[in-house]
């Protein structure tokens, strides 16, 4: 590689590292990568820019003129007094553009430095009305977002004091509001006999420079002792609906599943939180897990808690177990057999049955789930993705496709099954051939995820199934029924969970006539069952759901949706 002299640019060393790149067998990814990255025209204006703004900065430039914007408007006061000359005419013309007096501006900023907003002068006289050692004037310039503080009157001594700082508002980022601070004016206004919704309104309607007399608390917060925990949220929440919320105007909405960065916990009851990926970053307020905890535990108390085992679950897709070939697109998908759940029964005594009841006798709170980043490092096995459907969402097909399409990244767990082996199948590739008495030991052993009987042959999906897909370094698709999610959610799966459920559109009817409407064809028995298997799932197992996908092909049953499938497999390439 040739060698670059000191005074060689970013720009430059950029350009000859891209021409230095040679293709890898071993990283053929990387190299792509690098040479997209490299080859930007917007990666190479930015690196121009930046060689032009260091060479300045070595040259230590110094403004010609300070007040360029006051000589153009001489210039101009003269020009009009005497534009004869179409050249003079065109002078004034182009100083009076917007464009270019907004230039001139910007330049007497730069040149003047002088970037802080302008003030009004302190009053005179601060301490006349206060008999206290301390007083201290806070000055804050704020646009249109809230202040970031809430305040509250104290019982004992009726003073109206500050009982919060949001994080990342306008209060917290200057350091000069803390909690326990002692609020005696706003803008000039006493506020020791006002309520603090008075008060409140005042800083709401408050524009630009907002000035505060405050009588500094003995004991400051520590400041900037962030708490940098990640929570994904386990139900809906909007604090325009919450009437315990201390300030409406403060509390932080979110959907369930969306990842919280709660920056803050002093507060037991009222947590300081972020949404990931939010642009915004003033934190706002949301129930902490105890509070919220406690308002569910007494709704179910009260009855107003709807609870799973008291609703009826919509019925499982009843497919045939049949043992059909597993190819598709000319290649062979080892254990890819239909459902066998049309032949699953109720097995007393089983240890998984007594742990299940268990749980339907004392459901979850859902609340918050604490949560960390996935990032996945080299050497480490895949995550298990975990496919759960509604009715009509067809997902041995849809494994089917996804697996044929890409089969060195993607497997299925081969099945066990106590049935005789017929004469074209190999063990391990259809199934796993196993007596009853062996399937039944790994079955007291809580070695299966699933398992079912058909036709007095048993059937079952086991943990060193999918264990032995993610050895070989694939991706381990499996689908289950929901309530088996729960034993899947250990570190060593890190399932990614898809819900998958059809699309159901109502039919419209022509009109009768050109001056009516068209009308909504009421569902049929299938479609309603259809939705009704899909909103049971999206209510009580939602919460585990990372990604939903939506059939489309309602129409064509015979095989699963070609979007859905890319989508699929587009998501799990990130995973």
């Amino acid at each position: 590689m040739p060698v670059l002299s000191e005074d060689s640019g970013l720009h430059e060393t950029l350009a000859l590292l891209t021409s230095q790149l040679r293709p890898d067998s071993n990283h053929k990814e990387e190299m792509g990568f690098l040479r997209d990255v490299f080859s930007e025209k917007s990666l190479s204006y930015l690196m121009k820019i930046h060689e032009k703004l260091r060479y300045y900065e070595r040259q230590s430039p110094t403004p010609v003129l300070h007040s360029a914007m006051a000589l153009a408007e001489d210039v101009m006061e003269e020009l009009q007094a005497a534009s004869v000359h179409s050249d003079e005419r065109e002078l004034l013309q182009l100083l009076s553009t917007p464009h270019l007096r907004a230039m001139l501006m910007v330049h007497d900023t730069v040149a003047q430095k002088n970037f802080d907003p302008v003030l009004p002068p302190l009053p005179d006289n601060i301490d006349e009305d206060f008999d206290e050692e301390s007083v201290k004037i806070v000055r804050l310039v704020k646009n249109k977002e809230p202040l970031g503080a809430t305040i509250r009157r104290d019982e004992h001594s009726g003073a109206v004091v500050v009982a919060r700082i949001m994080r990342g508002g306008a209060a917290d980022r200057s350091g000069l509001v803390h909690v326990g601070d002692e609020l005696r004016e706003v803008n000039g206004i006493a506020v020791l006999h006002k309520r603090p919704d008075e008060i409140s309104q005042i800083l709401a309607q408050s524009q630009g420079s907002i000035t505060l007399k405050i009588i500094p608390a003995t004991q400051e917060e520590d400041r900037l002792k962030d708490s940098k925990v990640f929570m994904r949220a386990l139900f809906h929440y909007n604090p325009r609906e919450d009437r315990a919320i201390p300030c409406q105007e403060a509390g932080l909405p979110f959907q369930r599943r969306q990842v919280l960065e709660v920056v803050s916990q002093d507060d037991p009851t009222w947590w300081q939180a972020k949404r990931v990926g939010d642009t915004n970053l003033r934190a706002g307020l949301i129930p902490s897990k105890q509070f919220q905890e406690r308002r569910l535990s007494y709704r179910r108390a009260t009855g107003t808690l709807p609870s799973p085992q008291n609703l009826r679950k919509p019925p499982c897709e009843l497919m045939e177990a049949c043992d059909c070939e597993g190819y598709l697109k000319g290649h062979y998908v080892a254990g890819l057999r239909r459902s066998f759940r049309l032949g699953r029964r109720e097995r007393l005594g089983s240890p998984q049955e007594g742990k299940a009841s268990v749980v339907a006798e004392s459901p979850e709170l859902l609340t918050y789930e604490e949560v960390t980043r996935y990032q996945h490092q080299p050497g480490e096995r895949p995550r298990l993705v975990v496919l759960i459907g509604s009715l009509g969402a067809r997902l041995h097909e849809l494994k089917q496709k996804v697996v044929a399409e890409n089969p060195q990244h993607f497997g299925v767990a081969v099945p066990h099954t106590t049935r005789p082996r017929k004469s074209h199948e190999k063990e391990g590739v259809e199934y796993h051939f196993v007596s009853k008495q062996a399937f039944e030991a790994d079955l007291h052993h809580n070695k299966f995820l699933e398992h079912g009987e058909y036709k007095e042959n048993l059937y079952g999906t086991s943990l060193d199934a999918i264990q032995s897909v993610m050895a070989k370094n694939k991706v381990c698709l499996v689908d289950v029924e929901p309530d088996a999610l729960q034993q899947l959610r250990t570190s060593e799966f890190k399932p990614y969970v898809i819900f998958v459920k059809p699309a159901i559109q109502e039919k419209k009817t022509p009109p009768m006539s050109p001056t009516c409407e068209d009308t909504a064809t009421p569902l049929d028995e299938e479609q309603q069952e259809m939705a009704a298997s899909a909103a049971f799932i999206d209510q009580y197992y939602g919460h585990l759901v990372d990604s939903v996908l939506v059939k489309q092909d309602l129409q064509s049953p015979a095989s699963p949706s070609a979007c859905v499938s890319t989508s699929l497999c587009v998501s799990l390439m990130d995973k």
